[in-house]
């Protein structure tokens, strides 16, 4: 397993978008589609956290003929126990900052 990814807010969305549902395999214009990251951003992403070993990738072949084989994604369990923790960390982010915002 490849080091924790750098938190960055894509990062956590794509992770956040990805835990909705860890099982499923899901194609990348289907997780752009749903975190609104462009392909610029969300392939380099896709690439490094399955090189890292926090997502799983397949090639499966096309519903259509004439159209190319498409890469689909989905969590590990790694994966999907670093989104939990990333999620929960962004919780407690928010209520320190809501105590903070109070005490103001």
């Amino acid at each position: 397993m490849g080091r924790k990814p750098r938190s960055s807010k894509q990062t956590r969305q794509l992770l956040t978008a990805l835990a909705t549902d860890a099982g499923r395999w899901r194609h990348g214009y289907d997780i752009s589609q749903q975190t609104g990251l462009k392909s610029g951003t969300l392939y380099p992403l896709l690439m490094r956290l399955s090189d890292q070993g926090w997502l799983e990738a397949r090639w499966t072949e096309p519903e259509r003929e004439g159209r190319p084989p498409r890469h689909e994604y989905r969590l590990t369990d790694a994966g999907a126990a670093l989104a939990r923790e990333q999620a929960a960390a962004e919780v407690r982010r928010s209520e320190e900052a809501m105590k903070g915002a109070v005490l103001a």
